[in-house]
């Protein structure tokens, strides 16, 4: 799976793609935001939970670049 045809899917698809085919990385949590990472082929998705609600918020597919920074534990 590429990257491009990982953002054409709907939510959903984008989630059973995630526990399917994912490789979980690192969580990122902070007060306000949790997030976890994961390794699909070759990009990254970052799943943003609102524990709050007990839902996935938002998904953010990429290659490399800051997203990453945050997981460094540097």
């Amino acid at each position: 799976m590429t990257l491009y045809e990982f953002n054409s899917l709907s939510l959903g698809e984008k989630q059973s793609t995630i526990w399917e085919k994912g490789v979980f990385l690192d969580n990122y949590v902070t007060k306000d935001v949790r997030i976890n990472c994961y390794a699909i082929d070759k990009f990254f998705v970052e799943v943003y939970y609102d524990a709050e609600h007990n839902t996935i918020t938002n998904f953010t597919a990429f290659k490399y670049g800051s997203n990453l920074d945050k997981y460094s534990k540097i």
